[in-house]
């Protein structure tokens, strides 16, 4: 399976898929990591020999939204993999490729870009981790796998978050090695 990463902050998703395909235990060519920014996760990723690129966000969205495409539709994957990507894909782009995204929390609750801290408020006792497929909404794409976390009593935004993450990590290199012993499954399922 051929698969391009996006990604925006520290890469420690992007690095566990580096790892499991390092390890064999995914056989997967990752063909580029792609970032909006200067980011920890493109410098991981080139110390692993992989393809970088770094698209920065543009004034005119429309221009980077056709950049973004473009370059992906020139590396042709079976499969885009948002990992920390903290850009909305156009709806033509994920129409034209398919794309699963992690998420902090069980979808459908608690979405967007403060999932940790919304459970937190909301009082939640458990939260965890979603792979889904990403559609033209924001978290809204069809739940693919889920792990739940338990919220501890003394649990912050830092301290919850960094137990999701683990969770985040091992769930993301699970998915992907089912789809490669199963192949992708349709999007809408």
């Amino acid at each position: 399976m051929r698969v391009v990463l996006l990604a925006s902050g520290s890469g420690s998703l992007a690095q566990s898929i580096i790892d499991a395909r390092d390890s064999g235990k995914l056989k997967i060519e990752i063909l580029e990591l792609i970032s909006d920014k200067k980011s920890q996760a493109i410098e991981r990723a080139s110390a692993a020999g992989i393809s970088t690129k770094h698209l920065p966000m543009l004034e005119d969205r429309s221009i980077w939204d056709n950049q973004i495409f473009e370059t992906v539709e020139k590396l042709n994957p079976d499969l885009v993999v948002s990992v920390g990507f903290m850009r909305i894909l156009a709806p033509s782009f994920v129409s034209k490729f398919p794309t699963i995204n992690t998420h902090p929390a069980l979808l459908p609750k608690f979405p967007g870009a403060h999932a940790v801290r919304d459970a937190l408020a909301a009082g939640a006792q458990v939260t965890g981790s979603t792979v889904h497929w990403v559609d033209a909404g924001i978290d809204t794409g069809a739940v693919i796998a889920q792990k739940e976390v338990e919220v501890l009593p003394q649990d912050d935004e830092i301290s919850l978050h960094e137990r999701i993450k683990i969770v985040e990590r091992e769930l993301i290199v699970e998915t992907l090695h089912g789809f490669t012993v199963d192949g992708l499954p349709r999007r809408n399922q």
